[in-house]
Parts: structure tokens; C-alpha cells; sequence
């Protein structure tokens, strides 16, 4: 840990830190405790929330959202032992390629 840790980083090890915790006192110890589909299916529904509040809310809303689902996808995450720095090497890898491109070579695989 450090200062120069970015609030995601930071927020991802106090999620890391609720897994195994008391469902009674944490809101994430109690998703970890519910299980991989409820965690998915509660960034599903955050992914929605932030999608109607695109079309037909305000600015506040749409980041309160964004936040909103990205503490749920950091969750899921969590979940399945996937890190922010794997994503972060993929999103490097997709670097300067184009999107049309790189979902032909996923399609290959």
C-alpha cells in the first residue's frame, strides 16, 4: 500500500480484505457470502440502473451509478481471483489494435 495507489487499487483491497467477513456488518462480506451468480447478477442490475440513468437522468446520477457498478465489478472480480492489473494488461495488449480487428481475433480463438 502506498500513496501513490490509485482509489481503485485502494478499494479493491478493502474488498479483497471483507471476503470471509461478517455478513451482519459488511454489505460486501455478505455478497462474497451469497456467491458468484448473486454477485454477477447485482453488477448486472447496477449495469442497468447506469444505462436507463444515461437516457434519462442527470450527470450526478449517471456518475453515482458508474460507481455504483464499478464497486460491483470490482466485487466480481474479487470473486474470481481476477485483479485490476490483469484487466489492465489486457486493455495494454488491445492497445493501438482495432476494435474490429481484435473482436475478429477473439472469434478466432
Amino acid at each position: 500500500m502506498g500513496e501513490n495507489r490509485d482509489t481503485l487499487e485502494r478499494l479493491y483491497d478493502v474488498i479483497l480484505s471483507r471476503k470471509g467477513g461478517d455478513p451482519a456488518v459488511s454489505h460486501t462480506a455478505k455478497l462474497f457470502a451469497k456467491g458468484r451468480a448473486k454477485i454477477a447478477q447485482k453488477m448486472g442490475e447496477e449495469a442497468v440502473e447506469l444505462a436507463i440513468a444515461a437516457v434519462s437522468e442527470t450527470r450526478e446520477e449517471m456518475i453515482s451509478e458508474s460507481a455504483d457498478l464499478v464497486f460491483h465489478l470490482l466485487v466480481l472480480w474479487a470473486e474470481c481471483g481476477i485483479t485490476i492489473e490483469d484487466v489492465r494488461a489486457e486493455l495494454r495488449r488491445r492497445e493501438g489494435q482495432s476494435g474490429i480487428e481484435e473482436k475478429k481475433a477473439r472469434q478466432l480463438t
